[in-house]
């Protein structure tokens, strides 16, 4: 395909692109999201709160693209960062999360989704080398769409730690 129509085809017009039909049961993820009344803790960390915005678009293909940054309430200094993508397999349930972490943490994470909540669970991490201790082994996330808000519960299993709740956040959709 010349380059030309790679872009034009990129391009979204004022109405913005077709939705692929694929991505109709996630369609309720669509838009930017933001709360400043996260909370985080494991056995391993301090309590803390944290403020994030999250942000689900798309292009016409047949998946979502999300980026998420956060940020500690009191210092605003950023926390963590990731990009990705939400998949769907083609007539079914099944979802997937293709996440990158600026922490240095790959994740795919498959699951379901039923009605405006979807779980997924990692099957496979990938891990920076020199990553930091302790080394994450699994990683739970749930959406759950609630009219005007978005949640999102993250746990986490590491090396020392069993699967325990780790992040938890309602957005206010923004835009």
């Amino acid at each position: 395909m010349p380059f030309d129509l790679i872009v034009s085809t990129c391009t979204m017009s004022s109405s913005g692109p077709h939705l692929n039909e694929i991505l109709k049961g996630v369609s309720w993820l669509l838009g930017k999201w933001k709360s400043e009344n996260g909370h985080g803790s494991y056995p391993t960390l301090n309590d803390f709160k944290y403020g994030e915005e999250i942000e689900f678009t798309h292009v016409g293909q047949p998946n979502l693209q999300f980026s998420c940054y956060s940020w500690h309430l009191e210092t605003k200094k950023p926390l963590h960062r990731e990009l990705g993508f939400v998949r769907v397999q083609p007539n079914t349930n099944k979802v997937a999360l293709i996440i990158a972490q600026n922490l240095g943490v790959c994740e795919l994470e498959e699951g379901e989704v039923n009605g405006q909540e979807m779980t997924t669970i990692s099957h496979t991490l990938g891990r920076l080398t020199f990553g930091k201790d302790p080394a994450t082994k699994v990683i739970k996330r749930t959406f759950r769409r609630e009219g005007d808000t978005l949640q999102q519960l993250v746990e986490m299993e590491t090396d020392k730690t069993p699967m325990t709740e780790h992040l938890r956040i309602t957005y206010q959709k923004i835009d």
